[in-house]
């Protein structure tokens, strides 16, 4: 009953996930093949964004996957998957930019980004065992309910800062882009990195629907 009760709770999150997802893959799947006309790679135009920026130290690296690309502000790297690093397509350059405007959000200080990277000890700790935390407390003690909810609420802050952090590195993307392509091809980026957006708002609603089931179930207990 209870699972019943909870998947009703958070199907409309789950729907919107799940159609974020098919306009991700849509829309990389349709631009990706479709060419820039810039004559650059991804990893050139990631350079040359940094490298504008002043940002030489950048490190630009392969790595494998399929949308896996990704900047690590620890390791001050750019990871970029081999769809984006080698290609010339359109979804290839806004990916590439994209991650670029992480690069110079850390450099530039950006708060939510700051944020976001003093929250991820307690979101990880929240995502992977709030749920089971409050399980365990309903059963064995009220403290490790409210332990568990902490953590999780930490774990839902994460991804509700992390929606301006996305939605900064698409806007700067989209602003170096008009740089190297033409209107055509920015609208193609902006329709893929649009749709990347909204996966992160339905994973934020997501979040945010289970976080409040959690104090649901604790106030009836």
């Amino acid at each position: 009953m209870y699972g019943y009760d909870y998947l009703s709770y958070i199907l409309p999150a789950i729907l919107l996930l799940l159609y974020a997802q098919y306009k991700v893959k849509s829309a990389y799947s349709e631009y990706s093949k479709i060419d820039s006309r810039t004559g650059l790679t991804g990893a050139d135009v990631a350079e040359k964004i940094l490298h504008s920026h002043g940002l030489y130290d950048v490190r630009i690296n392969r790595i494998a996957g399929n949308l896996t690309d990704h900047y690590n502000p620890q390791t001050r790297e750019l990871n970029l998957s081999d769809g984006v690093y080698s290609k010339t397509s359109i979804a290839s350059l806004g990916i590439a930019a994209h991650e670029v405007g992480h690069a110079i959000q850390h450099q530039e200080g950006y708060t939510p980004l700051k944020l976001r990277s003093v929250l991820i000890p307690m979101a990880n700790i929240g995502s992977n065992f709030g749920v089971y935390m409050v399980i365990m407390g309903l059963i064995f003690s009220r403290v490790l309910v409210n332990v568990g909810i902490i953590f999780f609420a930490a774990s839902v802050l994460f991804t509700i800062v992390t929606l301006p952090v996305e939605f900064d590195a698409s806007r700067r993307a989209q602003i170096e882009l008009e740089n190297y392509m033409g209107h055509e091809a920015l609208i193609g980026s902006k329709k893929v990195l649009s749709a990347a957006a909204l996966t992160y708002v339905a994973s934020t609603v997501m979040a945010v629907l289970q976080l409040l089931r959690l104090l649901s179930i604790s106030r009836k207990r």
